[in-house]
């Protein structure tokens, strides 16, 4: 049996034995890291799958924001990294922790904007995300436009950027 817990719950090294076993230690120099550099992950959207102790899945959210080129400001959440122990890919983890964190999000009220890079057929077939607000935006890296996903009704459909939710300095 699969047991959903917080990602607090589980030792900070094994999550990245974790992630570097799914993505591989280069991973820190994606686009998706360098849109959420120096944030930490959303504790209450961040969760760990584990089957009798071992840590066999992980999904983390962080906090950014869009700044439009037109001034104006959005809130957003940046869904992913989804790691899944290599064993166990296929078998629905990663969409079980997916849904887990969007259902959270949900109930947090953060689900208004959301946002990910990834396969655009696996999350909009099961997630409803989707690149057609996404076209105009700037991310600080190389991304495929394609698989730049949103969701959410206040996803922005303008030009603007990507980056860390840093909040104003008083």
């Amino acid at each position: 049996m699969i047991d959903i817990v917080p990602i607090a719950d589980i030792a900070p090294d094994r999550i990245e034995h974790l992630l570097d076993q799914a993505f591989g230690p280069a991973r820190h120099g994606r686009t998706a890291y360098r849109i959420r550099e120096g944030m930490a992950a959303i504790p209450t959207l961040s969760f760990a799958a584990c089957d009798r102790g071992a840590l066999i899945g992980t999904i983390q959210c962080w906090p950014i924001r869009f700044v439009g080129d037109d001034g104006v400001d959005v809130d957003m959440v940046q869904i992913g990294p989804v790691a899944v122990d290599p064993a166990r890919q296929q078998a629905g983890i990663g969409r079980t922790l997916t849904a887990h964190a969007l259902d959270r999000a949900a109930q947090s009220g953060l689900a208004d904007a959301l946002t990910l890079i990834g396969d655009p057929e696996y999350y909009g077939r099961f997630f409803g995300f989707d690149a057609r607000r996404t076209a105009l935006w700037r991310v600080p890296g190389p991304v495929e436009p394609h698989r730049l996903l949103a969701r959410g009704a206040a996803v922005p459909a303008r030009a603007g950027l990507l980056g860390p939710r840093i909040p104003a300095l008083a």
